[in-house]
């Protein structure tokens, strides 16, 4: 497989005969297959992904500069976008992207799961009765300041 240009896309490989997955990033097998499952818990497809690789900046030394290493990660269904220039190796910056893309997606799926929750936990807040204590808490609040307003009424005239 040729080395991609600055700025194409380029797709994971398949796994490999055996069922195991072809080696693509330079860490752990145990990672990698880490990675898969998640992909697959939340539904994503490697080909839903489209991937850039344009130049990094930073720290990294001739490496950066000269070599396409940051990469630029996309979700075309939800359109979630995530830049990753870490470290000075593409390979790597290709699997924490998608680490990184992954950790967006859930945390945009629970954003709107726990909005629901919150919401739900209000309105059961305001239908629930109120002990015996915060109902005479609320009155005594009332009876003071009813005692309050009728102390700047004015005085009214017996005749």
């Amino acid at each position: 497989m040729a080395a991609p240009k600055s700025g194409s896309a380029r797709r994971w490989p398949a796994d490999r005969a055996d069922g195991k997955p072809a080696r693509v990033f330079p860490v752990s097998p145990e990672k990698q297959h880490a990675l898969a499952a998640r992909m697959r818990a939340l539904g994503v497809r490697e080909d839903e992904l489209e991937e850039h690789f344009v130049r990094s900046g930073g720290k990294g030394g001739q490496n950066v500069n000269k070599v396409s290493t940051c990469v630029v990660l996309r979700h075309r269904p939800s359109g979630v976008m995530v830049k990753c220039q870490r470290e000075r190796s593409q390979a790597l910056n290709r699997f924490l992207a998608r680490r990184d893309l992954l950790d967006k997606l859930e945390a945009r799926a629970r954003g709107v799961a726990d909005a629901a929750l919150a919401e739900r936990a209000r309105i059961r807040r305001q239908k629930r009765r109120r002990s015996r204590r915060a109902k005479e808490k609320l009155l005594a609040a009332k009876r003071a300041q009813s005692e309050k307003k009728a102390a700047r009424r004015a005085p009214e005239i017996e005749e």
